[in-house]
């Protein structure tokens, strides 16, 4: 990225203005990238969590499958997931509250013996994969913005802030030359000035 600047004081004040800025405004933007990095931990974590208790509850109830074919798809459904919102590192997240199921009444002396087992079995499975549904998605909400968060680091730290250091201190050693120049002219004007004065002196005596 290349800083756009002219050699002058004007130039040089806002340039001066923008440095102070991004580095007032890293150590704010580090440490939300660190809180993300350490959201997107918990959150990739439980995920996991729940993707490993989905996978061993599959697998504890298989001697189920076959009883499946018995089974009424509407004794028991999701019906609804309420969610709230908070702000993590000034990100705003999905809060999972509850998850809301209907059941259907069932008559327990002509239904196989096994439904309310299904039923429990069926709430537990579907929570599980709600759960890991919602966790997979917060972290990639999360890892979006912590990446986010990151790209500004970097940019602040690798180009900005050393783009106006290096444009503040052309400015400042074109100012000094310019000033050096100056008082150069100005004291071979008065050199001058003062050699034409002698001049005339000595020629009046003479």
């Amino acid at each position: 990225m290349s800083i756009k600047f002219q050699y002058n004081k004007t130039s040089l004040g806002e340039l001066d203005k923008q440095l102070k800025m991004r580095r007032k405004a890293l150590p704010t933007i580090k440490s939300k990238e660190s809180a993300l990095r350490l959201e997107v931990k918990k959150a990739r974590q439980t995920a996991t969590e729940f993707e490993r208790q989905l996978g061993e509850l599959t697998h504890r109830y298989e001697y189920m499958t076959a009883l499946w074919g018995e089974w009424d798809a509407d004794l028991v459904r999701v019906k609804d997931v309420e969610l709230s919102v908070v702000k993590i590192a000034g990100v705003r997240i999905p809060v999972l509250d509850r998850i809301v199921f209907d059941e259907k009444a069932y008559d327990l002396f002509s239904s196989p013996i096994w439904y309310a087992d299904g039923i429990e079995l069926l709430r537990q499975l579907a929570t599980l994969r709600i759960e890991y549904d919602f966790f997979a998605r917060k972290t990639h909400l999360l890892d979006r913005a912590r990446k986010k968060t990151t790209q500004k680091v970097n940019l602040y730290e690798k180009v900005q802030i050393p783009g106006f250091q290096e444009a503040i201190l052309k400015i400042k050693r074109f100012l000094e030359d310019e000033e050096n120049l100056s008082k150069s002219s100005q004291k071979i004007v008065k050199t001058r000035q003062a050699a034409a004065v002698d001049a005339a002196i000595n020629k009046d005596y003479l």
